[in-house]
């Protein structure tokens, strides 16, 4: 099961890049994960739909603007190469969702969680019941992520305030991939909102959206 869940995902990353350049019909969804614990995962409900629109037109991708919804322990997951995680609480996982999440995540999927403040202290135990060999290492303002279509010489922007620390990106790697990157005291998501929820400014917007293409660019060439 997990060879074909790991071939389900390659060829799921291959027929997007193949097809992104005709865009004739939406090709592939970004997913938000809904995973337990009372966290409230729901919290961006425009986020997607705009990274997703600004991917297909500044990277030239053909994301269907409807994104899924897929839990943790669903075979569902292993149909969506980019999985992205948001809210402001707890964050549970079972032993069967560790273990689908494990296979997801070597099997070729990528999951990203986006603090949206308060997050950090489920994040880190939720994501060691599904790595307990591996540990979060901050990414170097050199790493590739930072510096795919848009540059970010100093890493992360910082969208919105939080507790006035600077933004770090922290990833999970298996086998030298990048499968997990978790951005936090940043709050990507929220930039990606509709104007109206949060009243960025349109630059601060932009920078969102910018480094959020590159995390989907990284993705799909990676």
């Amino acid at each position: 099961m997990k060879h074909t869940h790991k071939r389900l995902v390659g060829l799921i990353l291959l027929l997007a890049l193949a097809t992104s350049s005709f865009r004739p019909v939406p090709t592939m969804k970004l997913a938000l994960l809904k995973y337990r614990g009372g966290g409230d995962w729901y919290a961006n409900p425009t986020s997607l739909t705009n990274l997703a629109r600004f991917c297909n037109e500044h990277l030239g991708t053909n994301f269907d603007p409807n994104y899924a919804t897929v839990e943790s322990g669903s075979a569902e997951i292993f149909n969506y190469p980019f999985v992205h995680a948001t809210g402001h609480g707890n964050i549970l996982f079972t032993e069967q969702e560790a273990a689908n999440m494990r296979a997801y995540l070597i099997g070729g999927g990528f999951l990203h969680i986006d603090d949206n403040y308060g997050m950090d202290p489920f994040v880190r135990p939720a994501m060691k019941q599904v790595f307990p060999e591996l540990e979060f290492v901050e990414l170097p303002f050199e790493h590739e992520i930072f510096h795919q279509k848009f540059d970010f010489p100093n890493g992360l922007p910082k969208i919105h305030e939080h507790d006035g620390k600077p933004p770090q990106a922290f990833g999970l790697f298996w086998e030298g991939r990048l499968v997990c990157l978790y951005t936090y005291e940043c709050d990507l998501g929220d930039g990606w909102e509709d104007p109206d929820v949060h009243k960025d400014p349109p630059e601060l917007r932009r920078k969102a959206l910018e480094m959020g293409a590159n995390i989907v660019q990284y993705v799909f060439t990676h």
